[in-house]
């Protein structure tokens, strides 16, 4: 496998970590996920404009102009010979002595690798199970910072359950999954949490937004409760690596009878159709 690193592609043997790496330490630092489709990495602009927005947030400045990173991205697709998977890529404050607080001077690290290819064709036919958990996390959901602990812990409680994932909720309002974003649907009207700090404003969120725009579905950037989660006729989650997944039970209760719903089969068969078109007019 090669990775970039600092504007270097080289083995993943000679890539160390420095013991005082802030991002080490204490996750101070932001990442982000991008499928790769054909060898073309998807929604690439708007996937290094959220990084450099994370980054800005939370005041790391990247060493790199974003055009001259985006090369760089390209250039290690091909030398990963990578045709379907996703990409890594992270980028934190960089290496000082171990204090809270940082000199300004401190020089950002980036690196990014392949991530192994997850099949998850079976999950988006036949829809997943998730549970309901307190959102205790931070205020600044918005931030696609390495800081994850809280997720961690309630993803893993799903897993544990058999559950593929953990709808999050704050204030008896839904606010996203742990690693998604949550949509219902309600009389054929789409709905799901505005793009707040709240939440995470996910790629895949943002390209259905358009999606359903182009196909004159009804949809409203609107928070809903539990209740209306757990009432809802269909239910599905987003993200770049699992695109959209149906949700058919929830705390051991059945959404649309324990099956995938229409709407929610047509809305997967046009992201799929987006995701052609703009990969094949890329390669083109």
């Amino acid at each position: 496998m090669k990775v970039l690193v600092d504007g270097e592609i080289v083995a993943r043997s000679a890539v160390k970590v420095d013991m005082e790496d802030r991002g080490y330490q204490f996750g101070d630092g932001v990442y982000e996920v991008i499928n790769v489709y054909d060898g073309v990495p998807f929604t690439l602009d708007e996937h290094i404009e959220r990084l450099y927005r994370s980054a800005q947030e939370i005041g790391i400045s990247i060493n790199f102009e974003s055009d001259h990173l985006k090369n760089d991205i390209r250039k290690l697709i091909q030398e990963n010979d990578m045709k379907k998977g996703g990409l890594y890529l992270q980028v934190t404050r960089g290496v000082a002595p171990r204090t809270h607080q940082y000199l300004k001077d401190i020089s950002s690290k980036l690196v990014a690798y392949p991530l192994p290819y997850k099949e998850m064709s079976e999950s988006r036919s036949t829809g997943v199970t998730a549970i309901t958990e307190q959102d205790l996390r931070w205020l600044r959901c918005d931030i696609k910072s390495l800081n994850l602990l809280y997720n961690i812990m309630i993803k893993q409680k799903a897993y544990e359950q058999g559950c593929f994932e953990a709808i999050l909720i704050r204030d008896g309002v839904v606010t996203e999954g742990t690693s998604s974003n949550v949509f219902i649907i309600k009389n054929g009207t789409i709905y799901t949490h505005p793009a707040t700090n709240l939440i995470l404003n996910g790629i895949t969120r943002q390209k259905l937004l358009e999606v359903y725009h182009e196909n004159g579905w009804t949809f409203k950037e609107h928070p809903f409760t539990t209740q209306e989660l757990l009432e809802a006729d269909e239910v599905f989650v987003t993200s770049t690596t699992s695109e959209v997944v149906p949700v058919i039970s929830i705390d051991g209760k059945d959404v649309n009878d324990g099956r995938p719903g229409s709407l929610t089969r047509k809305i997967q068969q046009a992201f799929s159709l987006t995701v052609k078109n703009e990969t094949s007019s890329a390669v083109g």
